[in-house]
């Protein structure tokens, strides 16, 4: 990073490639999911019909489903990663100075303040999103398989908590497909398209803009430098055999939970009334 074109690290390929297969499994299981919980309207059918049939929408929606967990246990092992073998700082955990910026920022856009907040690593924006997709992928993963695995539930919980894990489910994927289109649709692509998460860096001028205190920090050389080589081994060579257990475990129980129990009953043609089946007859024999 020099020269005028002077650019600043944020997010790793491994991050950035996280963040390409939440969009496909996100997208692929709104596009799936939602037309199920409408269905009786008349653009849900039209787009179960338009995806090939209810048949291959349910499939398609259990293969996003495997995908997100899948991601979800990559992300929480790389995070895991950066936490004992870089030890970086827990710079998206919310403190004191979000309540801070939260009310400045409030206080901004009602132009009772003379600027807006001045942000570090992550803004509280940012970490609102962050926390509410790792609140709602964990509450969906919950609702998904009692909805997947009914009979297990039941043999626990009450049969009632079906059909409230449905409306839970559904929901909650509304809720996740709004915050979407309008919060981060509208703060990082139309108030100023940030391309962070695509490019894994940003000009200083975008930091300048977006994330100031952190900027400072860099500037200043208060950032804590990365361990040297010889560190990062020594804690590799303990990292990588519990990780390794950790992430086997994981996928094991990741494929127990979509495998151990086949309940979904196949979809019933539609049947056409006797009547009409007669009257179509007749009408070829004539």
């Amino acid at each position: 990073m020099s020269g005028q074109g002077r650019t600043y690290l944020r997010f790793t390929p491994v991050q950035r490639l996280q963040h390409l297969v939440l969009i496909a499994s996100f997208t692929a299981l709104a596009l799936t999911g939602l037309p199920q919980k409408y269905a009786s309207a008349g653009v849900g059918e039209w787009l179960i019909g338009l995806l090939g049939g209810i048949e291959a929408v349910r499939i398609a929606h259990r293969i996003a489903a495997f995908v997100l967990m899948a991601a979800t246990i990559v992300h929480v092992v790389d995070v895991a990663y950066r936490l004992f073998v870089e030890r970086v700082r827990l710079a998206m955990l919310p403190g004191v100075d979000d309540l801070r910026h939260f009310w400045q920022a409030l206080r901004y856009n009602l132009g009772r303040a003379g600027q807006r907040p001045r942000p570090g690593r992550y803004t509280f924006e940012e970490k609102v999103e962050y926390w509410s997709l790792v609140w709602g992928t964990l509450l969906m993963i919950a609702t998904g398989f009692m909805l997947w695995n009914p009979i297990a539930t039941t043999r626990l919980l009450s049969g009632q908590f079906i059909p409230a894990a449905k409306v839970v489910h559904g929901g909650e994927a509304v809720l996740a497909v709004l915050a979407i289109v309008i919060w981060h649709g509208y703060g990082v692509h139309l108030r100023h398209f940030n391309r962070s998460m695509f490019t894994g860096t940003m000009t200083e001028a975008e930091m300048r803009e977006e994330h100031p205190a952190e900027l400072e920090e860099i500037l200043a050389g208060r950032v804590p430098a990365p361990p040297e080589p010889g560190l990062r081994r020594r804690r590799l060579r303990r990292f990588v055999p519990v990780a390794a257990v950790a992430l086997v475990a994981l996928f094991a129980g990741l494929w127990y939970f979509v495998t151990f129990e086949q309940t979904a009953i196949p979809t019933v043609p539609r049947q056409v009334p006797a009547e009409r089946a007669a009257h179509s007859t007749e009408g070829r024999a004539g």
